[in-house]
């Protein structure tokens, strides 16, 4: 908070009209008042962190860990409060006294979701615990998400609340507000101010650089990214050029899909040696018809009993009740997919980005997009997971199935590198230690506990 007194605060003469008479010029010669600055007010609250308490195991599945092609059958993955602190062949190694096991043999397992380009569709101003986004996101898989620009701060509240175990919800980070042209940087010193503040009020490691400006401005931000150890990402806005100067100049990110295709090997080559994270979203890919417009005609979303049990009905029939149909050859959005995946292959970072456009869900769509643009089931999983992870800058702690790791897992029916649309097969979901049933979000281990109903199921017109 920044505080300062009424009385310190200097306020200009009142104009003088055209035809009033100039007083005398020595008269005119007066001390300004000295400016004062506004004071800060540091008020510092603490609350734990919340770490659940207890050992689970889980026995008897396939563990895709993500540490490079790694597939464990028959797994043994002991995780002891937060921590995954064994992970290898059933009876690998000791399993301490007072373990719950949890059988999951002929099931599937493999990290958490990371969805780096989530937009929380929360209330603002007004804070909801019950809010639907973080429960959906959840149950669908997504442990973790970081919002590219919130517009609000709000966010941030939300995080604590998470982290504090007031609320459930995936491990939640965001850029906060999107830095826009409208600041107008006319120094270096101007943008670097700006990223400081970001980092010191807002907490985050992360900055969304929203077109902020011409190329000398937008290097700015890059610089005093960098100086100030920020992650810097941005977006090019459909404009192919912009883009690629993002590469160029430094971004660590790069926002929403390249809108030309096909790119060729000087596009692909610029984007892996640049070392940035392209995050396609092609649920609202540009150059065509919004990916989110496919698969809301092909699949059976009304009579998705999860779907329906964890999004309002009122969300469901704005998103789903008139929405426009394309033939499936207008869609560019498998070319664009195709395009990540060679970036990838030549050796780039691909990252997992949903956009809110079907809070959890939406995610899964993502994947089955890069399968549709030739991308393998397992790169698939890893741009999903670790390469997502490294782009928010908590790839040593999120990502893979690792001895001492956060255990954020998910727990599947069928093998997602057989089919890749089975990651939306989910039996339990793991965040943060605590196990939850998949269709309900009931916390099965290492407590019991039933998830309230929340309001907008309980309250009827």
């Amino acid at each position: 908070f920044f505080r300062q007194s009424a009385s310190t605060i200097a306020f200009d003469d009142p104009k003088k009209e055209a035809n009033e008479k100039k007083p005398d010029a020595d008269k005119e010669k007066q001390a300004e008042p000295e400016k004062s600055l506004a004071a800060e007010l540091n008020i510092t609250i603490e609350r734990p962190r919340h770490t659940p308490v207890g050992k689970t195991l889980l026995r008897g599945g396939r563990a895709i860990t993500i540490r490079g092609n790694e597939v464990v059958e028959n797994a043994d993955i002991l995780i002891e409060n937060n921590r995954i602190t064994g992970i290898g062949r059933r009876g690998s190694f000791p399993i301490p006294e007072g373990t719950q096991i949890i059988d999951v043999t002929g099931k599937t397992i493999m990290p958490g979701l990371i969805d780096i380009h989530a937009h929380w569709e929360v209330r603002h101003t007004i804070l909801d615990t019950e809010d639907y986004t973080f429960r959906a996101n959840l149950a669908y898989g997504v442990t973790t998400g970081r919002d590219p620009q919130t517009s609000t701060n709000d966010t941030f509240a939300y995080q604590d609340l998470v982290d504090t175990g007031d609320m459930i919800g995936p491990r939640i980070f965001t850029t906060g507000p999107g830095v826009f042209s409208n600041t107008d940087f006319q120094s270096y010193e101007e943008a670097k101010n700006t990223v400081s503040r970001y980092q010191k009020y807002y907490r985050t490691d992360t900055l969304k650089s929203y077109l902020v400006g011409n190329r000398q401005q937008r290097q700015w931000v890059v610089q005093a990214s960098k100086e100030l150890g920020i992650i810097p990402t941005t977006e090019g806005g459909s404009n192919f050029k912009l883009n690629l100067t993002h590469a160029i100049d430094g971004f660590a990110g790069n926002e929403h899909s390249l809108p030309i295709v096909p790119i060729y090997k000087d596009v692909i080559e610029l984007f892996a040696q640049a070392g940035l994270t392209y995050t396609p979203t092609f649920v609202v890919a540009y150059g065509g018809p919004q990916g989110k417009y496919y698969f809301f005609e092909k699949g059976d979303l009304y009579n998705d009993k999860k779907l329906q049990r964890f999004t309002p009905q009122a969300v469901l029939a704005e998103k789903m009740d008139r929405i426009p149909w394309y033939r499936d050859s207008e869609y560019i959005f498998p070319q664009i997919a195709a395009g990540a995946n060679a970036i990838l292959k030549a050796g780039g970072k691909i990252g997992l980005g949903g956009h809110g456009e079907l809070q959890g869900l939406q995610c899964h769509w993502e994947m089955w997009a890069l399968k549709m643009g030739g991308m393998e089931n397992h790169d698939i999983l890893k741009v999903s997971t670790l390469l997502s992870a490294q782009a928010i800058g908590h790839g040593g702690e999120l990502g893979s199935l690792e001895k001492g790791k956060f255990a954020d897992l998910i727990i599947l029916d069928k093998n997602p590198l057989d089919d890749i649309k089975n990651t939306n097969t989910i039996k339990y979901v793991m965040k943060n230690g605590e196990l939850f049933d998949g269709d309900t979000l009931d916390q099965i281990s290492p407590e019991k506990k039933e998830l309230p109903t929340p309001w907008w199921q309980r309250d009827k017109p």
